[in-house]
């Protein structure tokens, strides 16, 4: 686990925050995000409604819906890493449910997916998406999650 990041967890809402943290803790959250740095990152995680995961995927993707995840990555001078992570917490329930996943796997699933975004990878290509999914499996795996594949 990286002991250079700097991690600053947001919510939504009070009840949100409730909900994210009776799945999971703080402590398991820095662990995850973690996971994925080997050098100074520093992070924003937001964990939104389904209203306002509508409103940014609207106004920075173009796409008129929510999104389960959004990554957005600022140029730094140097090796650090510094990124917005933005988490819909409903639409991780619901997907969670419909791929008969637990929750929490879900959740640190789609989190080191967002990680990895931040660190430049990115699936819009066969190859690109096959190298992503095999180090989200690597990470999960170490862990002790199982392949979300």
């Amino acid at each position: 686990m990286s002991q250079t990041l700097n991690l600053d967890l947001q919510f939504a809402t009070q009840a949100l925050q409730n909900q994210v943290l009776s799945i999971a803790s703080l402590a398991q959250i820095r662990k995850w995000a973690g996971a994925c740095f080997q050098s100074k990152a520093i992070l924003t995680i937001r964990f939104v409604n389904k209203a306002e995961a509508h409103d940014l995927n609207l106004f920075f993707r173009g796409f008129d819906k929510p999104t389960n995840v959004l990554t957005f990555s600022y140029p730094t001078q140097g090796k650090s890493i510094e990124a917005d992570i933005v988490l819909c917490l409903p639409i991780l329930r619901a997907e969670a449910k419909k791929q008969q996943k637990s929750l929490v796997a879900h959740l640190a699933h789609l989190l080191i997916h967002g990680c990895l975004h931040a660190k430049g990878y990115d699936h819009l290509k066969p190859k690109d998406a096959k190298q992503m999914e095999a180090l989200e499996i690597k990470i999960l795996q170490s862990l002790g999650f199982p392949n979300p594949y």
